[in-house]
């Protein structure tokens, strides 16, 4: 199941006397929820909440400010890659005990935080959970 939602829609504002825009960020977007409190959810809500995430998804994408999206796997799918000396150890789940987990992401393309900020408000996720906003580097690896 998705958990996005819908946004509305996206103007850069030309406040510049030769008009020239700037560039616009890339954001991503962590999507945390309680997967308890979302598996509590009557399955037509839950459905209802999936088919919003599609419709945000695919206005997103029109617009041409969507790059990539994806739900994630429950959480106790996830396994902990650490190194530590040189020897590597797994852990099944998360590196964390939270009361959120991560659920999904998107990675948009926006003119400014305050526009990826709109985008985040309108997850239908944040409503029972919270989105990190965090802006891209241009250039380098994780």
């Amino acid at each position: 199941m998705s958990i996005y939602g819908y946004c509305d829609d996206y103007h850069v504002n030309d406040h510049s006397p030769i008009h020239e825009e700037e560039p616009d960020m890339k954001y991503l977007c962590l999507v945390y929820v309680e997967e308890k409190v979302l598996n509590s959810f009557p399955s037509n809500e839950r459905l209802a909440i999936s088919d919003e995430s599609m419709a945000y998804c695919d206005k997103l994408q029109k617009a041409g400010r969507l790059l990539a999206a994806s739900p994630l796997h429950p959480v106790e799918t996830a396994t902990t890659v650490r190194v530590r000396d040189g020897k590597t150890s797994t852990t099944d789940g998360p590196f964390a005990e939270t009361k959120e987990q991560l659920g999904g992401f998107l990675l948009i393309d926006v003119p400014d935080l305050n526009d990826a900020i709109r985008v985040a408000a309108q997850f239908p996720a944040a409503r029972f959970g919270s989105v990190e906003v965090r802006p891209m580097k241009e250039h380098g690896c994780a």
